[in-house]
Order: structure tokens, then sequence, then C-alpha cells
């Protein structure tokens, strides 16, 4: 790819311009007092995501705009007096509906970011909705903020978390909930805060709803795996007792349930080693979000910081501890498996050793039974070739030629026995050097390699 080049002549990084629009995909809405904002997060995947971009731009037709033509990480829609804002996250996708097109006072959950919505379109998002909620802002710098038990009306009657974020310029109330329409609420009252800083308040308390219910997503893997991770570790122990203690145990047996016991850890590990480290990144995500709000106490109330650290946190070190049991139950069955199979190794060697010593003792009787038949060999060559002489001598002497044939057949016998014997040990030394010299051969070949 050819680096774009600045007027002064500069080669640029082709990626240059991507990293500096990646730190402003995301920014913060400008949100005026009074709103009502209504928050989806929808989790899906690849092909759902695309369905909801073209979901999306069925609304742009409604309303009578164009749509866009490609999908964005974070997409501004701004319909009069409503306001649609579309992120895409890495499990899901986020829907924020500002309504604008309210007046102030009644009930702050009557009128939501839903209303101006056409029939129907809402109930097609593609994907499975997580978290859904509405919050009301009202503007109390003119006017005063509803007494506490009108506020608890509007919210069924449930206990409230409540709280002075921005060093008491905001008044939040929620329950952290759902109420009788499925969604959850958060009422904000605006003291003396801009726009804008009323935009980073709203977004700070939908990141902290979202993330904390994905965090929590993992709670019921980690509940579901450590009844049955007690019952593994008891077993583990069984096994690492009897290996301990006992002598005559079956090893493929120990080995049958250690290789059981880890695939059950692997396939745990599996489902919950992504489920697990996401946790772990939307808690920190959460924390960080809370200490952004710089929260004060509303006498009587939890604050959202103290409700969190009191609720959410035991639950991640739940996960965690889970996780670092898996990993510590897997370690261990690897240590132990590790030595079964020295064992069955060192076992393996004994049998070796001994089927060798048999080897050994049963090479000495063939070589004793072939130098016999050796010996027999001789005397068996040596008959058949004084016989061969003897035919040899008869034609000889039927010829005409005069000779002793009994002296020389007396004569032969000891030079022919003798032949055949020298004959038959230079032939067996030979094959003894070449399976000498095969041996040495093969062991300086294994002390090169090391």
């Amino acid at each position: 790819m050819e680096q774009p080049v600045n007027p002064y002549g500069l080669r640029m990084h082709p990626m240059r311009d991507t990293l500096y629009s990646e730190l402003h995909s995301r920014p913060f809405q400008v949100i005026q007092s009074p709103a009502r904002i209504t928050h989806l997060a929808v989790m899906c995947d690849e092909e759902e995501s695309q369905q909801q971009f073209e979901h999306l731009k069925e609304l742009y037709h409604h309303f009578g705009i164009t749509p866009p033509l490609v999908d964005e990480l974070c997409y501004h829609c701004d319909f009069d007096k409503l306001r649609i804002r579309r992120e895409k996250h890495m499990e899901f996708t986020t829907y924020t509906f500002i309504n604008t097109d309210i007046e102030q006072g009644g009930n702050p959950f009557e009128i939501t970011g839903l209303t101006p919505l056409p029939e129907g379109w809402l109930a097609d998002i593609p994907g499975t909705v997580m978290c859904a909620f509405h919050l009301s802002v009202e503007d109390a710098r003119q006017t005063q903020e509803l007494n506490l038990p009108l506020v608890k009306r509007f919210f069924e009657g449930m206990r409230l978390v409540g709280s002075s974020p921005q060093d008491g310029d905001a008044r939040v109330w929620t329950t952290f909930q759902t109420h009788g329409d499925g969604f959850g609420r958060f009422l904000i009252y605006n003291k003396q805060m801009s726009d804008s800083q009323l935009g980073r308040l709203v977004q700070r308390i939908m990141e902290i709803e979202v993330y904390r219910l994905m965090c929590l997503l993992s709670l019921p893997t980690a509940r579901e795996i450590n009844p049955t991770l007690g019952a593994m570790d008891q077993k583990l122990a069984d096994v690492t007792y009897h290996l301990a203690h006992s002598k005559d145990i079956d090893e493929q047996e120990l080995l049958s349930r250690l290789t059981d016991m880890a695939a059950w850890v692997e396939d745990c590990r599996a489902r919950a080693t992504f489920r697990f480290s996401a946790t772990y990144a939307y808690h920190d995500l959460v924390i960080k979000r809370l200490e952004e709000l710089r929260e004060d106490e509303v006498s009587g109330h939890l604050t959202i910081t103290e409700f969190m650290t009191r609720r959410l946190t035991p639950a991640v070190k739940t996960c965690r501890a889970t996780s670092n049991r898996l990993e510590d139950l897997s370690r261990r069955i690897d240590r132990v498996a590790e030595m079964m199979r020295t064992r069955v190794e060192l076992s393996i060697q004994s049998q070796n050793q001994d089927l060798l010593a048999s080897m050994d003792q049963r090479s000495k009787v063939q070589l004793m039974m072939q130098h016999t038949v050796e010996g027999l060999s001789v005397a068996a060559i040596s008959y058949y070739t004084i016989g061969l002489l003897k035919y040899l001598l008869e034609a000889l002497y039927n010829s005409g030629i005069e000779l002793n044939k009994d002296l020389i057949m007396g004569i032969s016998v000891p030079v022919v026995i003798g032949l055949v014997a020298f004959t038959t040990r230079k032939i067996h030394k030979r094959f003894l050097k070449m399976a000498i010299d095969q041996v040495a051969k093969a062991e300086s070949e294994k002390k090169a390699e090391k």
C-alpha cells in the first residue's frame, strides 16, 4: 500500500489516520435536561450484527431519511426529537434511544426513549437482549427534587440505591432490578451540570449497568462447575493415596481414571476460560467507571459503588476462585499422571530386563546346541566327503592305476575331518566378527547423536 504524503513531504504510516480516528470512534453524547433515554445491550454473532444494520435501515426509511451504506462501530442517527446511537462491541451491540419530546413532571417513566419508535420495530431487533433499562433525566436546576416516598413509588416500592455523583452536581436513584415492564430504571436529577457533563454521566451509568451484567455471565458456570470440582478433587486425592501407600495397584485402571478427570477439567476450561477472562475485564471496567462517578453518599442509602463492591465483587471472586481451582486441579492431575507414567515405565523396564535375561539364557542354550550341531555337522560333512573320495579312488584303481586304496583312505580320514573343522570354525568367526562390528557401529551412532 502506498503511504500518504503530506505537504511537507513526510511519508506517513498507512494506519496513522485510523489510529487517530480510533480515539474518537465513541464520543460522549451531549444530553439536554429533561430527557427520556432507553438503553439496550443485545448479544449477537457476526451474522446477527449484519442483520441489525439492515434492520436499522428500516428506521431511516420510516422517518424518510436516506440510510447509510456502510456499517460502522458507532452510529449516530438524529430523527428530530429522537436520537439513536448504535455501538458494536465484541460480544454485543448497544442501542441508545434519546427522546427529548417531553414535558417535565408526572411519572418520569411513563414516556421513555422507545415511545417515538414505530410499532413492531423494536421486537424485530436480531439477537438476544441481555440488558434493557430506562433513564429519566430531570432538570433540578430550576425546580425542586421530588420527595423520597414519591421517588420510591416510581420504582414500584423496591429498595433504592442512591448517590450524588460528580461531587454532588447530580442525584441518581435506581434499584438495579427489573420492573413491571421488564426494564431497569434510573432516575437522574441534574442539579448544576452542563449538557456535556450530563452526557458523560449518563454514558458512565449505562456502561456500569451493561458491564456489571456481562460480568455476571460466568457466575452460573462457576456455580455449575464447583460441586463437581470438589468431587474431582477428592477422586484425585484417592488416586494419590493409593499411589503412595499401595504396592499392588492396577496402573492401567488408575491411568484410565486420571484420563477421565483430565478430560473433564479440559472440557470445563474450554467452556469457561473465555467467560472468566471476560468477567475480569468487565469487572475492571465497572470499577473504573465507578471511580469516575466521584460519588457522595445520600443519607440512609447505599451508593452505587457500595452496592457494586458488596454484591458484584464477591461474584467475581467466586469466578476467579473457580478458575484458579480448575488450573490447580489440572496441574495436579498432570503431576500424578506423570508419576503414574514413570511407575509404568519402570515396571516395563523391569519386565524388559527379565525378558532380556530370559532371552540371554535361551541364547546360551541355543549356542551350546549350535556348537553340538556344528560338531555333528563336521562329522556328517567329513563322512560324505570321504565317501566321495572313496568313489574317486575306486575309479582310479579300476582304470589301471596301481594304488593302495585302504592306506589312502585311512590317511584321508583325519585330513578331511581337520579341513572341514577348520573351514567351519573360520566361517563361524567371520559371522561373529560381523555381529560385533554392527553392535559397535550402532553404539558409535548413538554417541554421535548425543
